[in-house]
Order: C-alpha cells, then sequence, then structure tokens
C-alpha cells in the first residue's frame, strides 16, 4: 500500500474521529449545556469533519468502488468508537467488540474479494 492509497484512510480516521466527538462527546463534557449550544457546537465539530471527509472519499474512489470505500469507513468508525468509548468516556472494554470487528473484517473481505 503506498502512500495515494493511505491518504483518503488517514483522512476518513481524522474525519471519524471528529464525527465521534460531534456524536457523543457531548455526553461526557457538554453534559450541563442547553441543547441548542450542545447542537451548534457538535455543527461545527462537525463542519471540521466534513473538511476530511469529502477530500478522503473523492480521493478513496480512485482507488476503492463505492461498497469498498463504505466497508473502509465501518471498519474505521467500530475501530475510532471503541478507542473513543474506552479512553475518552471511560467505558469498560467488551469482548463483545472483538467479536464485532471480527464481523466487520468478514464484511471487508467479501467487499473486496475478487
Amino acid at each position: 500500500m503506498g502512500f495515494p492509497i493511505l491518504l483518503p484512510l488517514f483522512l476518513l480516521t481524522v474525519s471519524n474521529i471528529f464525527m465521534t466527538f460531534a456524536w457523543y462527546g457531548h455526553l461526557k463534557s457538554l453534559k450541563e449545556s442547553p441543547l441548542w449550544q450542545v447542537i451548534l457546537i457538535s455543527w461545527g465539530i462537525a463542519f471540521i469533519e466534513y473538511c476530511f471527509q469529502v477530500p478522503g472519499n473523492r480521493l478513496g474512489s480512485e482507488h476503492f468502488n463505492l461498497a469498498q470505500l463504505k466497508i473502509i469507513q465501518e471498519v474505521i468508525t467500530m475501530v475510532v468508537f471503541v478507542v473513543f468509548s474506552i479512553l475518552y468516556m471511560n467505558q469498560q472494554f467488551k469482548t463483545d467488540y472483538i467479536w464485532a470487528t471480527l464481523c466487520l473484517v468478514g464484511a471487508v473481505y467479501f467487499v473486496f474479494r475478487g
């Protein structure tokens, strides 16, 4: 895998980190804030997310088909969410995370096989 393929994966990972914070970060850090304020902050974070996601998908489409891009995004989402939930939200690791990840690995296999 060369740089041209790794760049969209990097951009999609960064975008997913921002989106995970936009969707779930407020449950910890802005729990006492008014909902309208949380929505505006989340939209601001989501704007940054789109600045990485759109070029990531555009560059990724040069190397992957649409289904492959979607499965890649889902794998990135799961990995980012598990790390986020454990490190930021202080959730306990569960073995079900491993099983869910293995299901996604199966999805990757089926979408990338010849």
